[in-house]
């Protein structure tokens, strides 16, 4: 495949994604408001479904980084992202220490160093065996109200980076390459401004129907 094409299917997943999340963390918002009864959120379909699409992202993340031109730079605009995720949440009384931008800056910094030793499959099982040799699982002190520890999910993401070889080098069925999908794709590209948007713009027009209701 050409070096500068995308691969519509995977901005479409991610974008598909990215709107899901957007629609969790607004029921999130409506029950803790009262709103909406809890059951609305905690229930064991939704049980099943987050951590499910949640993977699929953390697997395009890892995806897309064997696409990466500079994945030293991409790690950092995620980590700078995740610290005003953490900034504006402990602001606003609702605490993220390890949610899952801080996950994705981690093992992306962890891949770039691995990739700097020019191997792949080996890199990659290096990577996994120090996730799970030294990897976050839980805080002991602090609560955090998105917690995505190392382990297990950066085992997550090196599957990602696994099934990336292939995808890259075109060894994929000739319709994933060539799938056009509506849409989903122009979100897809635009995951990042949209998780650091959403929930501030979710606040702002709750806080503009309280007040027109009010």
């Amino acid at each position: 495949m050409k070096e500068n094409s995308r691969i519509e299917i995977l901005d479409a997943l991610r974008g598909f994604c990215i709107l899901l999340v957007i629609a969790y963390h607004l029921g999130y918002n409506l029950v803790a408001g009262g709103y909406l009864p809890e059951k609305t959120l905690y229930n064991p379909l939704l049980a099943v479904l987050q951590p499910l699409f949640a993977g699929i992202f953390v697997v395009l993340a890892g995806v897309s980084s064997r696409f990466s031109k500079n994945n030293f730079k991409r790690g950092g605009l995620l980590l700078l992202c995740a610290g005003a995720v953490s900034l504006a949440a402990y602001i606003n009384n609702t605490p993220i220490w390890f949610g899952i931008l801080h996950l994705l800056a981690a093992c992306v910094f962890l891949y770039a160093f691995l990739e700097k030793l020019r191997i792949t499959l080996p890199a990659v099982l290096i990577g996994a065996f120090f996730l799970a040799r030294f990897g976050i699982t839980v805080w002991p002190v602090l609560k955090s109200y998105d917690y995505f520890p190392i382990v297990p999910w950066g085992f997550v993401f090196f599957a990602g980076v696994i099934l990336g070889g292939p995808i890259k080098d075109g060894l994929f069925p000739k319709w994933f390459y060539g799938l056009k999908v509506p849409v989903l794709p122009a979100v897809g590209r635009r995951t990042l401004v949209i998780y650091l948007a959403h929930q501030p713009v979710l606040y702002g027009l709750m806080l503009l129907f309280e007040t027109a209701a009010g």
